[in-house]
């Protein structure tokens, strides 16, 4: 009897903590997914440097601007390079 209550009671312990945790880490996975997507959005735009002459370079903070703010981050990283 002893050793079904503590198979119940890790089984209950292991869901609530992966209820816990899915939230956050949906969080970063997702965050994770769009510093990707932003990079592929700036080596795109860096394909076409001797178009435009402007080249941005492919770090993680751009990475970031791009993934978070999506094309509205890509347009302010150009204005900021063309501006500068």
């Amino acid at each position: 009897m002893n050793q079904l209550f503590s198979i119940i009671l890790v089984v209950f312990l292991l869901v609530a903590l992966v209820r816990i945790l899915s939230a956050p880490l949906r969080l970063i996975v997702k965050l994770a997914a769009n510093a990707v997507s932003g990079l592929v959005a700036l080596f795109l735009v860096n394909l076409l440097t001797p178009v435009t002459g402007i080249y941005l370079g492919l770090n993680l903070v751009n990475a970031l601007i791009v993934g978070i703010f999506g094309l509205p981050g890509l347009v302010l990283l150009i204005l900021a390079k063309w501006v500068l």
